[in-house]
């Protein structure tokens, strides 16, 4: 039985009915109805931690997709199952590919940023003070590139770029 289901609340519920009903009408092919069929089950596995599961049905998902921008946000959410799994290297592959097929995703940029900060801090708690730097240049250049996207966003990178000298103050309003 597909995860979805198998779901006991009346807001996942709904959800369930009325995306199975647009998939119905849509004039898509069989094919990519499944794609859709295993990406909601992979993020409804994600929502309740299932993060095994979830990426069976996101690999699943992205065997059947062949829309680009479709496959990028399929990644995006395999990168976010990687990053809570603390497997950073591999969720930045996964971004970095689903950025590759739609530039214009700036939260996956933004994740890149998050990575990359985390580590800059943990290899200056260490006194791995050249490894930080290099880090943190890497978290500051993944932050412009999200802010370029989405100049109203990531309020608090923008805030860390200006007070540590790492963008022109005015860069993003």
């Amino acid at each position: 039985m597909p995860r979805t289901q198998r779901n006991d609340n009346f807001i996942d519920k709904s959800f369930t009915v009325m995306a199975d009903m647009i998939l119905k009408v849509l004039p898509t092919s069989k094919r990519a109805k499944e794609a859709f069929a295993y990406y909601r089950d992979g993020m409804s596995a994600q929502a309740d931690g299932e993060y095994a599961e979830a990426l069976e049905n996101y690999e699943e998902a992205l065997t059947l997709e062949e829309d680009p921008y479709d496959r990028s946000y399929i990644l995006y959410n395999v990168a976010l199952v990687h990053t809570s799994n603390g497997d950073h290297d591999r969720a930045i592959e996964n971004y970095l590919t689903a950025v590759d097929l739609n530039p214009k995703l700036p939260q996956a940029l933004n994740n890149i940023a998050v990575i990359y900060h985390y580590q800059g801090e943990r290899a200056k708690e260490a006194g791995q003070g050249e490894d930080a730097e290099r880090l943190f240049t890497q978290a500051a250049e993944y932050w412009v590139k999200a802010l370029r996207l989405a100049p109203n966003n990531y309020i608090e990178a923008q805030n860390w770029l200006k007070t540590t000298g790492r963008a022109n103050i005015d860069a993003f309003f």
